[in-house]
């Protein structure tokens, strides 16, 4: 009989490619890692594992037995769910990580709710990287999670989990007013030739390797142009204080436009970010995961697109729009607008 938890951690090996990620993840020793590998080898009585040096490499034995156990982990979610669901109330942690933005926005708003509803759930929120949500719900360090993605800058599938549409928001193009200081201007009419302006202009970008770092070069070059960033900041408070102070300019998602320093002028662009609700794809019909899916859906801010929530689980087999194809028109890589991309991220039961 194949043992569970080790069937967990080389799953946690396929998708982290090295023992020391698996063992610093699971709060394991790579030493204590490397023993229960070993031993489910034994039990599966093939080899699972190719060892070049100081890599390991799973064998096509060990990638099929990868595939059987997200289903078997996942089959194990849906009985957990099936259990809550026979116990009277809901009651216990529940893992919540959020990104910055709708931890600020959407977040208190969402707990109240939860509270009143649920008053035995004990949520714990955590602010993460989308980029890292993925590890860390397989890993079970978090129950469920907000990640977002952009125009030109999609959020990857992951294997073994699942995400729900939630909601889609504009994308200003920050710049300093001419004057320089003065109350905040909006125009909401969707400028298609902003960002195309703004070539000669200095940027100011999330860091390197971030989707909205990916979305801002992308958005760029299909207008035409790579632009300069001359600052890096994944903070948007801070960077819509610096295009204040005149130092380049900055696309943000509307979420963010709370608190505004004066002298900035917004412009709406044909660009969205989406949000997503994600969890262990088993986990789908957890009460708890209900409960707070229910209540962000109600934390929605008025101004936006909320989404239908329509879980289906995310594969990395699974077939995928590419995101738009980079040309000079962003009008035309973008429009028909939010809705296209929405679709693309809803979820068939």
């Amino acid at each position: 009989m194949l043992d569970v938890r080790r069937l967990r951690l080389l799953r946690e090996l396929a998708h982290r490619g090295t023992i020391a990620a698996v063992a610093q993840a699971l709060a394991f020793t790579p030493s204590a890692v490397s023993q229960q590998l070993s031993a489910l080898e034994r039990e599966a009585g093939v080899p699972l594992l190719e060892r070049t040096g100081r890599r390991v490499v799973l064998t096509p034995a060990g990638l099929s037995l990868v595939r059987h156990a997200e289903v078997v982990l996942d089959r194990l979610e849906q009985a957990t769910a099936e259990l809550a669901k026979s116990r009277q109330g809901l009651a216990g942690a529940l893992r919540i990580g959020t990104f910055a933005t709708a931890g600020r926005t959407m977040i208190p708003a969402a707990l109240r709710t939860l509270a009143l509803q649920h008053p035995g759930l004990e949520p714990m929120v955590l602010e993460i990287d989308p980029a890292d949500v993925a590890d860390a719900l397989r890993a079970g360090e978090l129950d469920v999670a907000l990640i977002n993605e952009y125009d030109f800058a999609a959020d990857p599938a992951h294997r073994g989990l699942a995400t729900a549409a939630l909601c889609t928001e504009a994308m200003y193009l920050a710049s300093a007013a001419d004057s320089g200081h003065g109350p905040v201007e909006r125009v909401e009419s969707a400028d298609t030739s902003a960002i195309a302006d703004c070539r000669e202009i200095p940027w100011i970008t999330a860091t390197r390797g971030t989707l909205c770092r990916q979305m801002t070069v992308r958005a760029c070059e299909a207008a035409g142009f790579t632009p300069h960033a001359r600052h890096e900041i994944d903070d948007f408070p801070t960077m819509l204080a610096l295009v204040a102070a005149g130092q380049g300019v900055a696309l943000v998602p509307e979420l963010a436009l709370t608190d505004l320093p004066p002298g900035i002028v917004l412009t709406r662009t044909p660009l969205h970010r989406r949000t997503k609700i994600a969890y262990r794809s088993g986990a789908a019909h957890h009460p708890a995961v209900s409960a707070i899916t229910t209540a962000l859906y109600s934390a929605v801010p008025t101004h936006l697109v909320r989404a239908r929530l329509r879980p289906r689980k995310s594969r990395e087999s699974q077939s995928r729009r590419s995101t738009p194809v980079l040309n000079r028109s962003i009008h035309a890589a973008v429009i028909p607008g939010c809705w296209h991309h929405v679709r693309t991220a809803e979820f068939a039961s």
